[in-house]
């Protein structure tokens, strides 16, 4: 059993990372959030857990945590959630993606060198694979992206390994499917305005705030004509985190880059199937083309994560992950008072 170390949340106040903090501090770790606010919420950050808001790239800021907190000479890790994930975004701005995901990324692993920090979790993306030629998609498949947030993600891999290699830290890079639904014990949720995730866009409909749902593309290569993405309850996600985490600790001569998703892909249509099911309403549909890089299916292979850590999801259930979203957004609707 790994020895509970301090461990600092880069984007702690945002999706996956505000997860990452519940499922670390609910087994006990010691957990601090360095987050700049410019996507994440305050209030997604528990009254208990200490909120740094700064700049990742900001190495004095990094340096103090580090001291203050007990890092370094073999102690400490870091999960690094933070950065920019919206792919349109990063096709019109390549060079505020680049800046944002893989410089400041560079300017974290240096702070973390530096105060001897031995540990890192990255998250990181399918997107690295860009469109592969078969699904579902191992962690050996080329890496390919079609989009600089992929490229740019990539890019924090190699830096990681290329520093793993190099110095005394060991890391573990977790390519996310999609991610969705929310904390069950509504705790924390996807927040963000103008989010682009189909179960989040699916649920604000169901709630109201948007008249219709897009579907985009109605001739792909699957059984009902619509993309096949592989969702991945973001609880299940978190707790992937901790036993990533776990592992480096327990091995520190190892790194993992390991897929996080179901082995299970639903359509478009499947899961607006299922919010109609858990609303007992039906959302309003438009038909629209298709969108440039959308891979007719994107599904993972679990196997290796499956094989490393001692995973057993507990949300695996696409009603499940649409209930969990759904409750959230009609909590957020109550956060910011209607």
């Amino acid at each position: 059993m790994a020895m509970k170390c301090p461990v600092l949340i880069t984007g702690g106040a945002g999706y996956i990372g505000s997860h990452a903090v519940l499922a670390l501090r609910d087994a006990g770790w010691p957990v601090a959030v360095i987050d700049n606010l410019s996507t994440g919420f305050r209030f997604a950050v528990p009254d208990d857990v200490p909120l740094y808001e700064a700049d990742i790239a900001d190495q004095d800021v990094l340096a103090e945590i580090f001291a203050d907190w007990g890092f370094g000479q073999g102690r400490g890790a870091v999960m690094h959630f933070a950065g920019s994930v919206v792919v349109p975004d990063s096709v019109a701005d390549p060079l505020g993606y680049y800046h944002n995901n893989t410089v400041k990324s560079r300017a974290l692993i240096e702070s973390v060198v530096k105060a001897g920090v031995p540990h890192v979790i990255f998250s990181s993306t399918a997107a690295t694979y860009g469109v592969p030629e078969s699904s579902p998609v191992t962690e050996d498949t080329p890496k390919a992206p079609i989009n600089p947030y992929g490229w740019s993600k990539l890019m924090t891999e190699q830096m990681l390994a290329d520093t793993a290699a190099a110095h005394d830290m060991n890391y573990g890079a977790l390519r996310y499917f999609n991610v969705a639904g929310a904390d069950p014990e509504g705790r924390t949720g996807q927040s963000t305005a103008g989010a682009t995730h189909l179960i989040k866009v699916a649920v604000e409909a169901a709630t109201g705030k948007r008249d219709k749902v897009a579907v985009y593309g109605t001739d792909y290569d699957t059984p009902d004509g619509t993309g096949v993405r592989d969702y991945i309850h973001v609880s299940d996600l978190a707790a992937a985190h901790v036993l990533a985490l776990e592992a480096l600790i327990d091995q520190p001569d190892r790194s993992l880059t390991m897929n996080c998703g179901y082995g299970r892909g639903f359509s478009v249509l499947e899961v607006l199937d299922a919010v109609d099911r858990v609303t007992n309403q039906t959302i309003t549909r438009e038909m629209a083309p298709r969108r440039a890089g959308d891979p007719d299916s994107l599904v993972s292979d679990p196997s290796r994560i499956k094989a490393t850590l001692p995973w057993k999801p507990e949300y695996a259930d696409l009603d499940a992950i649409v209930a969990h979203a759904l409750a959230w957004e009609r909590k957020l609707a109550e956060i910011r008072g209607g």
